[in-house]
């Protein structure tokens, strides 16, 4: 969360939502490209999209070493509640890959409000599957929510069929 924030300090969207979409996707790519999660952490579906459970008590933490502090700042017509990092974060914990995907997801979140990376996370299909508050499973990850195109879907009717004989 500390080297997330302390990165994503010039992005003027970045606050608690886009932080919940930023750390979803890293440990869901890092679980579908590495065969587990970066954080460890577990989600659960809310209105915004998916955030950890532990965020509560990782603020707290975060807040009682004073690692970090939350800033308020006005944005638009709401208030965007801002995790500032005070301390440098401590990146030895995270391998070489693990970092790539972290910087990776940062990248491709960035130019987005955290309404569009909300919206984007409603995409995924285990935000779609899980009912309010349940958690999602990280084997999600593999599942794609894209439509399957009409030729595969008729070749495996056709496979489904011969095998059924």
């Amino acid at each position: 969360v500390l080297y997330i924030a302390r990165t994503s300090e010039k992005d003027p969207h970045f606050g608690v939502v886009k932080l919940n979409k930023i750390l979803y996707y890293a440990d869901f790519n890092a679980y579908r490209r590495l065969g587990h999660s970066i954080t460890g952490a577990e989600y659960r579906k809310l209105n915004e999209g998916p955030a950890p459970r532990e965020m509560v008590s990782m603020r707290k933490t975060m807040l009682d070493s004073q690692s970090a502090v939350i800033e308020s700042r006005p944005f638009f017509n709401t208030v965007q509640q801002r995790i500032i990092a005070v301390k440098d974060p401590d990146v030895s914990v995270f391998s070489a890959k693990e970092m790539a995907i972290i910087d990776e997801t940062i990248s491709v979140l960035w130019n987005m409000s955290a309404r569009q990376a909300s919206e984007l996370s409603h995409t995924e299909i285990g935000w779609k599957v899980a009912r309010p508050g349940e958690t999602i499973p990280y084997q999600t990850a593999w599942l794609s929510s894209e439509p399957i195109p009409q030729e595969a879907e008729e070749y495996w009717r056709e496979v489904a069929g011969s095998n059924a004989k």
